[in-house]
């Protein structure tokens, strides 16, 4: 039964009480920063206002995280700044390119990162920018512009983290232990499903992106954990083992399926099996409410149990049960260890089992997917636009030609990530344009009139809570960035108020110019298009089950599940947004991530057998990697070489025992069955 409390919590969250809470935060930070800068004397407070809306976050842990990552970035940026400017300011185009290299180079780190730690990296790239281009003319200043503009972001980084750590705040692990029920739940509800087929292919595939979607939030979320300093922060060793648990989840059930629909094609299940699968369906059904490990080890123990003699040589159709069984034993398993970590994160002090605390001493760091080729290109938008901008600012002798560069920099840093970023970038420009209507009206017909400090909050507080509403909807915030980014400076909030119109057009038209540059530069270099995005992706699981089959090391098969995980995370909604059947690209990519099991446990095996088994091994590790060498330039999915040197190796398998056999056809009738697929 709920309790009044949850109940309380959910109404809230429905009416939109966070979103305004946040809102409301997001203005009062601000205003502080803006307070205090002031106060102090420094020379363009509005980048406290900027810094504190851009930190923003509606997650108290994510707002501290994201908090240090930007201070930390801005300091880098700042002292290579002070490095560039006395070096090169008497060559104003050796000056330029540093920077746009600079930015280049932070760029591609930052993507190949792809963990809130890249806002690192991106800070330091165009705060050097934002530092270094306005003093080109007045090299000597740098040092105290650059203290300056890290003092007013330091203020403003600061500002944030205590109003949201402070008031109300929403703690990550308070939002993670919720997420983890859900997601639990979900993982049980559509394993029974794709073991019993009470659902459609269509469903189960949907349920299925939407774990590797959960999965990849989860990891996202728990960068953040260090740096909340609520005493209920969960563990980061046990979150780290229910990534990895509910990464298994989804090959482990695919293959467990894939068996049961090829064995009721070839005559059934036999009736002790097809018992287990009810049991199991029935076990998974009441896990929810608490299981044991005796209950998982029974059902382990029937599996084995059932398994066809493998002393002799093993018929497709008793390989596959053999199959079958192995991966229900190991998915009920997986299931059990995932509920053991959730009660232990939300309950202090229980004991666990030893295959639970197995799983979190040996849960490794997350692997991510890697794209050179796509970090290479984020990079060369924003070294071009900087280039560009410089050009055009260097011909055309504009006086505000650096703030145009400048934010022309930012927005290509900012969704350099993005498949197709130009719409969004777009939506930058049209809200950069919104702000210099909202702040000529502001910087000439209501500042002028303000007498002191609370009126100037009062007349702040509609356009700021706008933006802040704004923020939270998706469909708007990039409209908001736009606006943050250009409304404080142009509505003169500085240390003294200006009212020079000549000033205002300068500023508002670089601000527009440095927008749509961004713009066009992104529509021309860095746009692929989801359809390519995705290709890409398959390709690089298909280049990667190359390589790993002609691994001379021991394979790490967590993070190649991992991995491989991610990639469906990231192939999700490109798939969404091509349209069409997304269950196809879903199930290949679940098939890929089968056979680098099976090449992990055949390279394993291979260390420990006969020569003579050894050989053969080998011998199907080097038609594998033929086979997705040339799948990864061509599609080609029928190699009938491979599967009858599959077969071979089945049939003359001897092993060192019935153990080292069983494993060989383990191996070898998964990868057989994921291959011919």
């Amino acid at each position: 039964m709920r309790t009044l409390k949850s109940v309380s919590v959910m109404t809230f969250t429905k009416l939109g009480g966070n979103d305004a809470l946040f809102t409301l935060k997001a203005f009062l930070s601000a205003i502080m920063a803006y307070y205090i800068a002031l106060r102090i004397g420094l020379e363009r407070p509005y980048w406290a206002i900027i810094t504190s809306y851009i930190v923003a976050q509606p997650l108290a842990g994510a707002v501290s995280s994201k908090a240090i990552f930007r201070l930390f970035g801005t300091v880098v940026g700042a002292l290579v700044a002070i490095v560039l400017v006395p070096t090169l300011g008497n060559v104003p185009e050796l000056l330029c390119l540093a920077l746009a290299a600079w930015l280049g180079l932070c760029t591609y780190v930052a993507l190949l990162d792809r963990t809130p730690r890249a806002y690192t990296f991106l800070l330091a790239g165009y705060t050097a920018g934002i530092i270094a281009l306005p003093t080109v003319d007045v090299p000597a200043t740098i040092f105290t512009v650059a203290s300056l503009r890290t003092q007013e972001i330091a203020i403003g980084i600061i500002s944030a983290t205590l109003v949201h750590s402070l008031v109300f705040p929403r703690t990550v692990s308070a939002r993670m232990m919720a997420r983890i029920d859900v997601i639990l739940a979900d993982a049980e509800r559509w394993t029974r499903d794709s073991l019993t087929h009470q659902q459609s292919d269509v469903l189960v595939a949907r349920d299925r992106r939407q774990l590797a979607t959960d999965i990849h939030e989860l990891h996202q979320l728990s960068a953040h954990l260090p740096f909340e300093s609520s005493r209920h922060r969960l563990k980061a060793g046990m979150l780290r083992a229910l990534e990895t648990q509910l990464c298994l989840l989804l090959p482990l059930a695919s293959a467990v399926e894939d068996r049961v629909q090829q064995l009721q094609v070839n005559g059934g299940l036999p009736s002790p099996v097809k018992e287990l699968l009810e049991d199991a369906v029935l076990w998974l059904a009441g896990a929810e409410q608490g299981c044991t490990m005796s209950e998982v080890d029974i059902l382990r123990r029937r599996a084995r149990a059932c398994e066809p003699d493998c002393a002799k040589f093993v018929p497709w159709k008793a390989a596959l049960e053999l199959s079958l069984l192995d991966r229900l034993a190991e998915l009920i398993a997986v299931h059990a260890v995932c509920r053991e970590l959730r009660d232990a994160m939300a309950q202090k002090g229980i004991i666990v089992s030893k295959r639970t605390q197995a799983a979190v001493q040996n849960a490794g760091k997350r692997m991510l997917h890697r794209d050179h080729g796509l970090a290479f290109r984020g990079a060369l938008t924003t070294t071009m636009t900087v280039l560009i901008g410089c050009a055009f600012w260097i011909i055309a002798a504009w006086p505000a030609g650096a703030g145009a560069v400048v934010i022309a920099s930012i927005i290509c840093a900012l969704f350099s990530n993005m498949d197709d970023p130009a719409p969004t970038a777009w939506k930058v420009w049209q809200g950069t344009c919104a702000a210099v209507v909202v702040a000529a009206v502001y910087a000439f017909a209501i500042l002028p009139r303000v007498t002191d400090f609370a009126v100037l909050i009062a007349v702040m507080a509609p356009a700021f809570l706008t933006i802040g509403t704004m923020m939270v909807n998706r469909r708007t915030a990039a409209i908001a960035i736009g606006m943050i980014l250009a409304l404080p400076g142009l509505m003169g909030l500085d240390a003294v108020y200006s009212s020079s119109f000549t000033f205002f057009a300068n500023a508002a038209i670089a601000q527009v110019v440095g927008a749509l540059l961004a713009v066009l530069v992104l529509e021309a270099v860095r746009t692929i298009g989801a359809e390519k995005a995705s290709l890409r992706l398959m390709r690089a699981g298909w280049r990667d089950l190359a390589g790993r089959a002609g691994l001379r090391h021991m394979p790490d098969t967590a993070k190649w599940i991992n991995t491989m995980l991610d990639r469906i995370g990231l192939l999700t909604p490109r798939l969404i947004e091509i349209g069409g059947d997304t269950s196809t690209p879903l199930l290949e990519i679940l098939r890929d991530t089968r056979v680098g099991i099976s090449l992990d446990e055949l390279q394993r095996l291979r260390r420990i057998a006969s020569p003579k088994d050894a050989r053969l091994l080998s011998l199907v590790l080097g038609r594998v990697r033929q086979h997705y060498a040339r799948k990864s330039t061509a599609a080609d999915r029928t190699d009938d070489a491979l599967v009858r040197t599959i077969d071979l190796a089945m049939s003359k398998f001897s092993g060192n025992g019935v153990g080292e056999k069983r494993l060989a056809t383990l191996a070898l009738t998964s990868l057989r069955r994921n291959v011919v697929s």
